[in-house]
């Protein structure tokens, strides 16, 4: 089973997932708000948000880069994580240390989640802007990043519950044995859908950017004679 981890391993798993499920309550709490009379604090908290929840995609994309990385100079090696990845796969692992490779895919759900949640946060600052290009390019990085995250879920609760190997598109549903090939093919899968996601999460947040005005209008009270959070007319 190993060595035990370090207490360093086990407070950064913590912190990943304290600010994963406080992401979450976030989005809750945000969408709660914007079903009722326009608040512009909403438009604020979402902003920072979405902020966040890019600086979990730069730190989650990065090891799926280095993985690959990795594999180019080593393709017939078993799959690598960063050291920073393996400390808190370790933290993680330590919910049952007698299956090794839970930690990872606790890691990488978990990381996904963190992924989602900024994606979303652009689906809540676009509530009310329902033309907006950066809600449709959110719309469809909500699906494509779902699937993805829906894929590590069943990876994670395979492996958790006893299969022994994690079962799931990117393993081609177990059948593919350990080695070059199941390595080769997992590696690549997750790093083509990180990257897919990362770019639709990026032309969102651009386009967003660039509509920052119209949206933010739509999270003002209403002017004398106008009606609430309704958007303006498109100006570009």
């Amino acid at each position: 089973m190993g060595a035990p981890p370090s207490v360093l391993d086990t407070l950064g798993a913590l912190a990943l997932a304290g600010w994963t499920v406080a992401m979450w309550a976030a989005v809750a709490v945000l969408a709660y708000a914007n079903r009722g009379p326009v608040r512009p604090w909403v438009y604020r908290a979402a902003a920072a948000q979405i902020f966040l929840g890019i600086l979990g995609q730069l730190g989650h994309v990065q090891e799926h880069v280095a993985q690959v990385g990795y594999w180019v100079g080593n393709p017939n090696a078993p799959a690598w994580m960063t050291p920073w990845g393996t400390g808190l796969a370790d933290g993680f692992g330590q919910l049952d240390r007698s299956k090794p490779s839970l930690g990872m895919e606790i890691l990488h759900f978990t990381g996904n989640l963190l992924f989602l949640t900024g994606i979303v946060g652009v689906m809540l600052i676009t509530h009310r802007a329902v033309r907006s290009k950066a809600r449709k390019w959110a719309r469809m990085g909500v699906w494509t990043q779902g699937f993805h995250g829906l894929e590590h879920l069943v990876l994670m609760l395979t492996v958790w519950l006893g299969a022994p190997r994690a079962i799931g598109l990117s393993t081609w549903f177990g059948l593919l044995d350990p080695g070059p090939g199941l390595w080769t093919y997992r590696i690549w899968w997750h790093f083509v859908a990180n990257v897919v996601g990362s770019v639709i999460f990026a032309i969102a947040v651009y386009h967003l950017w660039r509509e920052r005005d119209r949206i933010a209008a739509t999270h003002r009270p209403a002017a004398a004679g106008s009606e609430p959070g309704v958007e303006p007319a498109l100006t570009r």
